[in-house]
This record gives C-alpha cells, sequence and structure tokens, in this order.
C-alpha cells in the first residue's frame, strides 16, 4: 500500500471518528437536558391575557364598589382629569347607563408597570360574565365585551328526608338546582306534596369562567321518584326555530294547560274538605279548596292562561281574584295582601304570571293562600285535577327522539 493511501485512509477514520463522537455528544445532551429549557437560543413569551388586554406587562389593581361610589370617584381617584372624565361619559352613552353601576360589583385599574404608574384601564364587571372597559387614553373608547364560558356536565343524585333543597345541599350540589327542577317538573309534581324516601336523579350542565364556578346552565335530564312513580324529564328541541322544552319517555310534554301549584317554596296547611273546623268561626263547615301556608307577601302566580272576571274583598275570604281559563275551569285566589301592578277585572293574564302576595286578609289566622278550582261551576280537589299536556314529540321525530334519550335514560338509571 503506498503512502498516498495510507493517508487517505486515516482521514476518512479520523472523519468517521468525529462523526461518531458528535453523535454521541448530541444525544447525550439530548436525554440529560433541563426539560424547561429549549432547544431554541430564545423562549417563546405566551402572553397573559384578561379583559383581551395583555396584563402580564400591567399593575393589576382589584377592588369592589363601595356603597356611595359612582364612575366619576373611581376616575378621580385614578388620577383622570375632569377633561378626560367628560369625554368618557360622553363615549358612555351608548354603551352602558354608569347609574347602574352597583355597589359590591369587582373592577379592576391597570396602569403601566413603572415608576410613572400611568392608568391605561378600569374594567368593571357588569356580571360574572358580561363586563366593561373604558380606555383611560385617548380617544377614550368605552365597550363591553364577555367572557368566555366552560360548561361542564355533571350529575346529582339524592334521597329526600325533608325538602329537596335540604336533599341536593346534603349532596353538596348547588342549591339553586331545587328551584330549576321545581321549574322542570311544575306541571306534573306537586312539591308541597313530595314525601320523605323520594328519589331525584338529574344530568345538567354547570358554567365556569376563567375555572371559577358562576351557576347552572341547564338540566339535560332528570328523573323523579315519587309516590312509586317515576317522573323522567328530557330535554329536546323539535323545532330548530324554537326553544326546546322537557319530554318523558314516551314523547309526552311535562308542560300541562295548568301549574300543579300557584306558589312556591310553601307548605300545604288544610286540604280540600267537606267539613272542616274553622278556626276563626269555630264551627265545622266545607272547605272546597287548599291552604297553602307561606310568608306574607310570597308571590301568587296564575296556574294557566285566562281574564281575570272578579277582583275584589270578601268578608270571609280577604283579597280575592277570581279567574276564568276556559268555558270548564276556574280558579279563585283568596287572602290576599294585594294584588300585582296592573291586574284588574277584565285582565287577561297567562300561566306563571304574577297576579298577586300571600297576605292573611279576611277570616285568617296567619298569611296563607286559600286556592280553590271550579270544573263546569262545581269546586274539585286542586291536588287531585288533572290537566292536559301540551303538544308531544311529533310522529316523525319519535324514532329520533328515541334513540337520542336511550344512552340518556340509561345513564340517569344508572346513577
Amino acid at each position: 500500500m503506498n503512502r498516498k493511501r495510507v493517508i487517505i485512509l486515516i482521514i476518512t477514520l479520523l472523519i468517521l471518528l468525529i462523526a461518531a463522537l458528535t453523535f454521541i455528544i448530541v444525544h447525550y445532551h439530548k436525554d440529560h437536558q433541563d426539560p424547561g429549557i429549549s432547544d431554541d437560543d430564545e423562549t417563546e413569551w405566551i402572553p397573559v391575557e384578561r379583559y383581551g388586554i395583555v396584563v402580564d406587562t400591567l399593575e393589576m389593581h382589584e377592588d369592589v364598589i363601595k356603597s356611595g361610589e359612582t364612575l366619576s370617584v373611581i376616575l378621580e381617584r385614578a388620577g383622570i382629569g375632569s377633561n378626560a372624565a367628560n369625554q368618557i361619559y360622553n363615549n358612555c352613552k351608548d354603551v352602558m347607563d354608569t347609574r347602574k353601576i352597583r355597589a359590591g360589583q369587582p373592577y379592576v385599574l391597570l396602569k403601566t408597570a413603572d415608576s410613572l404608574s400611568v392608568p391605561l384601564y378600569l374594567v368593571y364587571e357588569n356580571s360574572k360574565i358580561q363586563y366593561t372597559v373604558f380606555e383611560l387614553f385617548e380617544p377614550y373608547n368605552v365597550y363591553q365585551k364577555e367572557n368566555e364560558i366552560t360548561y361542564i356536565s355533571d350529575t346529582i343524585s339524592c334521597v329526600i328526608t325533608s325538602s329537596l333543597w335540604n336533599a341536593i345541599v346534603e349532596d353538596k350540589g348547588d342549591p339553586a338546582l331545587a328551584a330549576e327542577l321545581a321549574d322542570v317538573y311544575q306541571w306534573t309534581i306537586d312539591f308541597f306534596g313530595i314525601q320523605k324516601g323520594d328519589e331525584c336523579y338529574a344530568i345538567y350542565e354547570k358554567r365556569f369562567v376563567e375555572g371559577k364556578y358562576i351557576g347552572l346552565n341547564a338540566i339535560e335530564a332528570a328523573l323523579f321518584k315519587h309516590n312509586g312513580k317515576n317522573y323522567y324529564a328530557f330535554y329536546y328541541q323539535q323545532d330548530s326555530s324554537k326553544k326546546g322544552e322537557y319530554f318523558d319517555e314516551a314523547g309526552q310534554s311535562l308542560r300541562r294547560e295548568f301549574l300543579k301549584a300557584p306558589l312556591n317554596y310553601s307548605r300545604i296547611s288544610s286540604g280540600f274538605s267537606n267539613s272542616r273546623y274553622h278556626p276563626v268561626l269555630k264551627i265545622y263547615r266545607p272547605h272546597h279548596g287548599v291552604d297553602y301556608a307561606a310568608p306574607a307577601g310570597t308571590p301568587v302566580f296564575s296556574i294557566g292562561n285566562g281574564k281575570v272576571i272578579e277582583k275584589g274583598y270578601d268578608k270571609g275570604g280577604g283579597n280575592y281574584l277570581k279567574i276564568k281559563h276556559n268555558s270548564v275551569y276556574t280558579t279563585v285566589y283568596m287572602h290576599l295582601k294585594g294584588f300585582a301592578t296592573g291586574i284588574k277585572q277584565g285582565s287577561s293574564v297567562s300561566q306563571g304570571e304574577l297576579i298577586g302576595y300571600v297576605g292573611s286578609t279576611g277570616l285568617s289566622t296567619g298569611p296563607h293562600l286559600d286556592f280553590r278550582v271550579y270544573k263546569n261551576g262545581s269546586p274539585i280537589n286542586p291536588l287531585s285535577m288533572q290537566s292536559p299536556p301540551a303538544e308531544p314529540v311529533s310522529k316523525e321525530l319519535m324514532p329520533v327522539y328515541l334513540e337520542y334519550i336511550t344512552p340518556v335514560q340509561e345513564a340517569l338509571d344508572g346513577l
């Protein structure tokens, strides 16, 4: 082998050796480097935003509106001059009424993070969702935006021991869920008649803003076991142009022509009877109604659409209203403390419309509502009145509806 070939061989071996060492060093470095360190020379900066403003380069001062504080007081305290404040007020006119700024609502003042500490933005939180931004620099724009809402599905299962509200609280649920369930079943379950041992199950959505719980969104489905019967409720939208409603497992609407009761959150103190001992007159006589004991001032609602045919005062029934719903049914509401604004003889009322307030007028020993129902002129027990349902799921949509609720019903039954 001549000298020239030897030199080429040595150079080739050296190149291979260098390549091998480089490969080993690079892979060792990758395997042992800090996982927080990037291979790039520069670390990527990800800005932190709040209210649509990059805030990690600003000073943030959070506070709440104090009693008696106005926008002008807050602006003055932030060092905003009168001319600038006037411009801000002018720009507010088409955005919000500053007189509606409420004590207790949060607000944030954003300033430059330097020795000058110049105020740049004032953000007032109108609600947990909506906020108003006041730019504290020319041209002093004012605008409103909404926080992004995250929806998370959750479930609850509880057994009634005293009330639905207590059962939900004991199960660590949002107490507002009791009112939502009462709305869902207001036509089919009399919540004044729920019993110990009744069961309630629900699948519902919760709303979050920036990881903070802000309240319920909607009940997707529910099951109430009452008096040995299962009452299912599935939210379903038949027509995209109309709001959805709740149907049972057979596609029948839970909505009825009449509500089960004319008020919320009370107890039945006296039922329908042909011979009841009157606590004031001290005699036995018919009581063709149901007494709902409730605090004075509790709202009273019409159980159905109709027209007020009588409004007045009776020595026995005190302030009362009589509503004719159709050619068959008439309802009477007695011992009212007062009437809702605009309610008069001849007024048309809608189902669930406020008509008056619980009181103790007339022959009464305490605040309560004496509620009566007449069918073809004869009194009937309100608690046993059967009300026809609203429009069911259409025949054309029934296969789709049943396919939709099957897994949901299985989920409810599995809670």
